[in-house]
């Protein structure tokens, strides 16, 4: 009873071999891990590649020859590489998942191969329902020919063949297109996509008598100067990008094995924008799409290249994600760092173009490197009071270098602060203020002040005490008026003397009146928690200026509901000097302001004060 039961345990526990459900797993294929039912291809010619050079590494002189042909929704390849014996087919092709490239054989010579995943031809019944494998070893030259067939629904047979069946050593696939997918085989789609996917292999491809291959690559080949190499490159960047580059970027980074160039775009585009690069697997395209390829800050370039150390993912459509993809980032990313600075040293020309369009990528690339700052500063633009400047040239104008946040703050400061002798730059574009602040690290001794509302209201000159206090009845009516709006009203002196009121705040106070605002529509739970988050932050100002004849005879008014309605049409035009967003309160007291004006203008009785 004891050896039954124990003998009864050992069978429940023998293992057992999954079963594959074949259709399912081609469905599995061309929905999810292959983009494009295109890849078949790819995969035919990585098979037929790698074969060649698994025979030439062990007879260096064997041909090295891929032939495609296509006809009435077939296609055949055939190639000269080492070929397969029967106990090859049987362990190879229909085993899922195990690749040649794993056999002790071949094993030496693994680097060299494309496809190291094992799924092979199962990828071909992405757009065929049948596949015929002809194949003779180079191995052993005097094993008969074997024939493998293989159907849609997992079934698969294995014959020998007569030797003059294939009298050669090599591989000849046949495939039959399924139903809805013949277009995949015709001649001229085939062509097109050999040439997409081959035309950097090293060996003899043809579709019919076209040859495929177009060796040696754009970027390596010889031409007369620099100047008709750059011309070739550009033909080239056009028929593959669709655009000319404004300049293009030699990548050789011979230690990672990466050749190949940096088209340099014509137009800005979004540093957000993830650009998409074209990566040759050692000759073959593996990706029209690479995102991952270069450091984020050039965005400005996209490149072409082939590899023989970069890792490709299952799909072979994209790149792994590994310390040699780290390192190669960072090696190509020099290799542009490189260009930048050779232009700023011996083509200030180049740099000057390049930059119009694509400052932004220096920059960012500036505020994390200071020597690529440092080698900028005489060519990087900013937005200043005195026109468009480097922070270089502006520093040596102004001993402190002041600088605003955003653009608002700008807008508002700086025609005031102009007319006042300080220089101010607009640091409210992307990266600019983090520039700003960096530039004494590559500038030693160099000032940097935020420019802030109080530093210019310390800029304006007071007014003589005894004329404020004669005005005091006027600037408490325009204080009462403004203060439901979070503003204060104060006066000084200053230039240019055309501009009647300045609206100035910052940060802290928008924050504040954001809250306030917040608060007022808030339930009463709500409420509570923004009132006990109320702080200390100035409130905005708007000042008024006393060297303005309109100023002046505003503030000779004694008409109280005159007066206000003169503030608020002051303090509505200073927010659009300001050019700033206004909020439905402001809007409403624009045109509270402006129709209170209209019905004092034809309403005035005689002699009842008026702002003439």
């Amino acid at each position: 009873m004891d050896s039954q039961t124990s003998q009864s345990s050992q069978a429940s526990q023998s293992p057992h071999t999954f079963q594959v459900d074949l259709r399912g797993l081609v469905d599995l294929l061309s929905h999810h891990l292959y983009s494009s039912p295109k890849v078949y291809l790819r995969e035919l010619l990585q098979n037929a590649v790698d074969a060649i050079t698994a025979r030439r590494a062990e007879q260096p002189d064997a041909p090295a020859a891929v032939r495609l042909y296509a006809e009435g929704g077939t296609l055949r390849v055939e190639d000269s590489g080492i070929g397969l014996t029967e106990s090859d087919v049987h362990s190879l092709l229909a085993t899922i998942g195990r690749s040649s490239k794993r056999e002790d054989g071949l094993q030496a010579a693994r680097s060299d191969f494309l496809g190291q995943f094992g799924i092979g031809l199962l990828a071909c019944f992405v757009v065929a329902e049948c596949i015929r494998v002809v194949s003779r070893s180079a191995r052993t030259p005097d094993a008969a020919p074997v024939e493998w067939t293989a159907t849609d629904d997992g079934s698969y047979t294995v014959r020998t063949l007569p030797h003059e069946a294939r009298p050669e050593p090599g591989t000849t696939v046949h495939l039959v297109a399924r139903a809805g997918a013949g277009e995949w085989l015709t001649e001229e789609r085939v062509r097109s996509l050999a040439r997409d996917f081959g035309s950097l292999l090293p060996y003899d491809v043809r579709v019919g008598d076209e040859a495929i291959a177009e060796l040696p690559a754009p970027w390596d080949r010889t031409h007369p100067s620099p100047a008709t190499r750059r011309v070739a490159l550009a033909r080239h960047c056009h028929d593959l990008f669709g655009f000319t580059p404004l300049d293009t970027i030699d990548l050789n980074v011979p230690l990672a094995g990466v050749r190949g160039v940096a088209y340099v775009l014509p137009s800005a585009v979004s540093p957000a924008q993830r650009a998409s690069h074209r990566v040759h697997l050692k000759g073959m395209l593996l990706t029209e799409r690479a995102e991952q390829l270069l450091p984020d800050w050039a965005f400005f370039v996209r490149c072409v290249l082939d590899t023989d150390s970069l890792r490709p993912t299952a799909s072979r459509e994209s790149l792994y994600e590994d310390e040699t993809l780290a390192a190669v980032r960072e090696a190509l990313g020099e290799r542009i760092r490189s260009w930048l600075t050779g232009l700023a040293a011996g083509d200030p020309e180049r740099l000057a173009a390049f930059l119009s369009v694509h400052h932004l990528g220096v920059k960012s690339l500036a505020r994390h490197d200071n020597e690529m700052l440092r080698t900028m500063l005489p060519w990087l633009p900013f937005e200043t009071t005195d026109g468009r400047l480097s922070l270089e040239e502006f520093a040596l104008r102004h001993p402190v270098v002041h600088f605003t946040r955003t653009v608002e703050e700008y807008r508002q400061v700086a025609p005031i602060a102009s007319a006042q002798g300080i220089g101010v730059i607009n640091g409210g574009y992307t990266y600019d203020s983090e520039l700003v602040e960096a530039l004494p690290s590559v500038r030693p001794g160099t000032v940097v002040s935020e420019l802030d509302a109080d530093t210019v209201t310390a800029h304006l000159d007071a007014v003589d005490p005894a004329e404020e206090l004669a005005l005091s009845g006027f600037l408490m009516a325009a204080r009462a008026k403004l203060d439901p709006l979070g503003c204060d009203v104060v006066l000084r002196a200053f230039h240019p003397l055309s501009v009647p009121a300045l609206h100035l705040d910052d940060r802290a106070a928008r924050h504040e009146q954001a809250r306030a605002e917040a608060e007022e529509q808030a339930d009463d739970l709500w409420a509570g928690i923004l009132g006990s988050l109320r702080g200390s932050a100035p409130r905005a100002r708007l000042v008024l200026n006393h060297l303005n004849p309109l100023i002046r005879r505003i503030s000779s008014l004694r008409d109280p509901e005159l007066i206000g309605t003169a503030t608020e049409s002051l303090y509505g035009q200073a927010l659009l000097m300001a050019q700033r967003p206004l909020r439905p309160a402001d809007s409403a007291l624009l045109n509270r302001a402006f129709i209170g004006l209209l019905e004092w203008a034809t309403h005035t009785e005689p002699g009842k004060d008026d702002l003439r």
